[in-house]
């Protein structure tokens, strides 16, 4: 059975798996508005957006191609794309000629404030719930996130849960900050692990 199909929805979580997709659905939708006036795709939306917010040791085309899930020529070329419009540069970093940095132009910085604004209305909506219905929401959707990546379905870029400061669960007897830094030292509540941080460092992989 499948919750796409309108006699199946029997339960809650086909329900819910229904209505994330029109949510995926609004946003595709929201992001196209916006840049449609600019012509710019969504997949060049989120590039111009993570060269705004990476750390500047990531805004390369490697970078580019884990952040939007993509290869190496795949991402190359959406840079070309936008390089051509004026919104990106390129050049060489360090010694590795085959480590490509990218930056925003000028020109690129203000269509990024152009943009930003492009989910207001789903900002807006959530806004419409009550503090504490927004705080469960929250809540929920950092799970179904957590669970997403470790099944390789969503790529979380420099947060907490990829990083070797991070100490999951480190004060089970703190419920309102559970989670630790080791960085900065200092307990973490679930909210504060979502955010992308320049101080973020690759937890080394587990051999198995």
């Amino acid at each position: 059975m499948s919750p796409f199909d309108p006699r199946y929805r029997r339960t809650p979580a086909e329900r819910s798996v229904v209505a994330l997709y029109r949510i995926a659905q609004a946003i595709e939708i929201l992001l196209r508005r916006r840049g449609k006036s600019v012509r710019l795709t969504p997949t060049q939306i989120d590039t111009l957006l993570f060269l705004k917010y990476a750390r500047p040791g990531v805004r390369t085309v490697g970078g580019l191609a884990q952040r939007l899930g993509v290869t190496y020529a795949t991402a190359s070329t959406v840079a070309d794309g936008l390089e051509r419009r004026g919104l990106v540069t390129r050049r060489v970093v360090g010694p590795d000629w085959r480590v490509v940095g990218l930056q925003l132009t000028e020109q690129g910085m203000i269509q990024i404030a152009h943009l930003e604004g492009a989910l207001d209305s789903l900002q807006a909506a959530i806004g419409e719930l009550t503090l504490n219905e927004q705080a469960h929401f929250d809540q929920m959707l950092q799970v179904l996130v957590r669970s997403l990546q470790d099944a390789g379905a969503v790529q979380v870029y420099e947060m907490c849960w990829g990083c070797q400061f991070f100490r999951p669960n480190a004060h089970p007897d703190r419920p309102a900050t559970p989670h630790h830094c080791a960085f900065v030292d200092a307990p973490l509540a679930d909210g504060d692990t979502t955010f992308e941080c320049p101080d973020f460092v690759p937890a080394e992989p587990v051999n198995e």
